[in-house]
């Protein structure tokens, strides 16, 4: 009977770690870095005592909490509002007739969306179809999940922020693959668009203050990678060993600002004085908690921070699709209401797939 028993449960072990190992191959866990990028990471200033350093000492929880003591409170503390009851409100929208002669913006929910400057494309941060092991841990809110790989026309440039499963999404990036000119990214996730199949002459990594010129693809435009503060963790990526950024994209005559993820420093601050006027700005408002609020921007940190940049309009995304914190899913939009009520800012409030024209 022991015998029996003990065969019993090393099988079950066995079958556990083979297909721990199967799942892990999964392309969307990426793979070991090259060792010609890993010696471009550990080159950067940026880069100290083994991993990418903010620029302000940033713990990715406050206080005593820990992972294990955050997730707890996600399972116990929860909003019973954290998910809307009805379909939220959307707008299907053909991507492929809008104008080529126009400025524009359109966003997808969470943290994706399009926008055109000067007769270019830029899509960002794309998550538009649900699959393993992505759909384990993101649950799109019902009527949000409308538009897919197959509805974005050709891309001039795709811009990632970083690696986190949200915003760096394994099946979107596939399908999109033969639609997208350019990729810009922070260091090191270049390793996973090649390991993706995109071929490395289409990809620019960059660091914190490099500037890129496109001026091949339109007779002005630029691409700035700038500071965020925020970290990086793919299960099997290690700790901080690709880098998180925002950008300033400059084209057609206008400068929209990518805010990724990121918690409240001076960044907002120094890109009012280094890039004067910023006609847009798209800056994360949403799974925020006092937690993690040294990663993330609290509501009264998302308002010093349009204060401290002083866009001419202000879109907030990082919510509106997904519930990961313990908020109302409705409370991010009331934020932005107050903020723009209390101060002369337009932010701008759309739902999913409305195009805005600047």
């Amino acid at each position: 009977m022991k015998m029996q028993t003990a065969i019993i449960i090393g099988s079950i072990l066995v079958l556990l770690i083979v297909t721990a190992v199967v799942v892990l191959r999964h392309p969307a866990f990426g793979r070991r870095m090259s060792e010609e990028r890993k010696a471009r990471i550990e080159a950067s200033p940026n880069y100290r005592d083994g991993m990418f350093q903010n620029q302000l000492p940033t713990p990715q929880f406050t206080g005593n909490n820990n992972t294990l003591k955050a997730m707890w409170t996600m399972l116990m503390r929860r909003d019973g509002n954290r998910k809307p009851v009805e379909p939220l409100t959307a707008v299907r929208t053909d991507l492929h007739s809008l104008p080529k002669d126009k400025d524009w913006f359109v966003w997808f929910g969470h943290s994706s969306y399009m926008f055109q400057l000067g007769g270019m494309r830029f899509l960002v941060d794309p998550l538009l179809k649900m699959e393993f092991p992505a759909s384990l841990m993101l649950k799109p809110f019902a009527g949000t999940d409308i538009y897919s790989p197959d509805d974005m026309p050709d891309i001039d440039v795709l811009i990632i922020t970083h690696e986190h499963w949200d915003h760096l999404d394994y099946a979107t990036l596939r399908d999109l693959r033969p639609k997208v000119r350019h990729a810009v990214c922070p260091l090191g996730i270049a390793e996973y668009l090649e390991y993706w199949r995109y071929d490395k002459s289409v990809i620019t990594e960059m660091d914190w203050g490099e500037n890129l010129s496109l001026r091949p693809f339109c007779s002005h435009l630029s691409v700035t990678c700038l500071p965020s503060r925020h970290f990086s963790n793919r299960l099997l990526s290690g700790r901080n060993q690709t880098l998180w950024a925002a950008f300033m994209v400059e084209a057609g005559g206008r400068k929209v600002y990518i805010g990724g993820d990121g918690g409240y420093d001076d960044r907002f601050r120094q890109a009012h004085e280094q890039f004067g006027r910023i006609d847009l700005a798209v800056m994360e408002n949403g799974q925020y908690n006092p937690n993690w609020a040294y990663v993330h921007m609290l509501p009264q940190d998302l308002e010093q921070a349009i204060l401290d940049m002083q866009p001419e309009q202000v879109f907030t995304v990082h919510h509106d699709k997904f519930s990961l914190s313990t908020h109302a899913w409705y409370e991010p939009d009331s934020v932005a209401r107050s903020i723009a009520e209390r101060h002369s800012v337009r932010i701008l409030d759309q739902p999913i797939g409305t195009v805005i024209y600047f």
